[in-house]
């Protein structure tokens, strides 16, 4: 894991960059080993991750922030964190866990057939929600599984093949993760028609958000209705299409606001804002607050922000 270089024109992102010396696409390491590596100073402040991240707590507490939301962390937290999401570390306090790190691309794919759809490998981290708070048997099951992968990546041999060992450990590992995602939170089954279809909005939506504004764009490259996007979006999400877009947006607009000096008329070009203040109606009217008042609430104290 990279430590974070200061970049104030944008939000600053780590890459995946392991040690010189590693061969391997999965690193797993416990959290004292990252405090030895990173510099806490830089560290401390967000940054967008180019990489998955799982992280296990296994004693103490801590709070990670993702997004602007802190969540609480105690021994048996479990963390999906995904690319493109802005996370801060919490190095106040002396917590323990391991940390896997890994490409979308080591993921492996999801298999199924028609004559069998419950037999797929659950490899999709956006299956899994960002926490987890695990217990007894599975809290060491999950335990041992990091650990193993630890191990592993200790062995010598043809990285090819200690790859594909790691691939379906951690395979096997989200597999577990899902369960007991389900079992503490029943839900329809991944099949239904309205979770497959919201699946691949949100999908679309991550890659066209500051392009597409608009339901009907969306519904259009989906080939159904708004009307069937906008039950699909209630029915998983529980908003409307139009606010789940919004949401997204918005979400972005917060990011570089909070934590890049880019000024606001350049953030609403990003985002596809014809007129900076079309996007300072929107995000006032969605937020409840100007872009100007968010920064000046949520701004990283180390970036110098501009004036709008």
């Amino acid at each position: 894991m990279a430590t974070p270089k200061a970049r104030p024109s944008d939000l600053k992102r780590v890459g995946y960059q392991p040690p010189e010396s590693y061969r391997l696409d999965l690193e797993v390491l416990s959290m004292s080993e990252l405090r030895r590596r990173v510099v806490e100073d830089e560290a401390r402040l967000a940054h967008r991750i180019d990489f998955h991240i799982l992280i296990h707590v296994t004693r103490g507490n801590c709070t990670h922030t993702v997004d602007f939301t802190p969540i609480a962390c105690g021994a048996g937290s479990m963390l999906a964190l995904r690319p493109a999401q802005a996370q801060r570390f919490d190095f106040s306090s002396q917590w323990e866990g391991w940390i896997a790190i890994f490409r979308s691309e080591f993921l492996l794919p999801l298999q199924s057939t028609a004559s069998s759809p419950e037999l797929h490998m659950v490899s999709d981290l956006e299956a899994l929600p960002e926490h987890l708070a695990l217990a007894g048997t599975d809290r060491d099951a999950v335990g041992r599984a990091f650990a193993q992968m630890h191990e592993d990546t200790q062995l010598s041999g043809p990285a090819t093949e200690l790859n594909m060992l790691l691939r379906h450990q951690l395979s096997a590992l989200l597999t577990r993760l899902h369960l007991i995602d389900v079992r503490q939170a029943p839900r329809d089954s991944a099949a239904s028609p309205n979770l497959q279809r919201f699946n691949r909005f949100k999908q679309r939506l991550e890659k066209a958000f500051a392009r597409q504004h608009q339901v009907a764009g969306y519904a259009k490259q989906l080939g159904c209705s708004e009307k069937s996007l906008n039950r699909a979006t209630l029915d998983v999400a529980g908003l409307t299409a139009k606010a789940y877009i919004a949401a997204r947006i918005n979400l972005e607009a917060k990011r570089l606001l909070a934590h890049t000096a880019l000024p606001i008329g350049q953030i609403a070009d990003r985002l596809g804002f014809d007129e900076p203040t079309n996007f300072v109606k929107f995000f006032k009217r969605e937020v409840g607050c100007s872009p100007s008042e968010f920064r000046r609430r949520h701004g990283d104290a180390s970036v110098q922000s501009p004036a709008p």
